[in-house]
């Protein structure tokens, strides 16, 4: 994704409207977090398949 300054400046500015200062830093949190989880069940996907093709391949 190619977002510039001016994107992210106004994507901050209508989060900090929608969600006000005190829960941002919450919500980043939560985000954080759900990415980092996402990413660990996506990496375990991957691997399987990889491993599944090894032993198509062996066979």
């Amino acid at each position: 994704m190619n977002l510039g300054f001016g994107e992210i400046a106004l994507i901050v500015f209508v989060a900090l409207l929608l969600f006000g200062p005190k829960k941002l830093p919450e919500l980043g949190k939560v985000a954080g977090s759900t990415l980092r989880e996402f990413k660990k069940a996506t990496k375990g996907i991957l691997e399987d398949e990889e491993d599944q093709s090894k032993v198509k391949k062996e066979q």
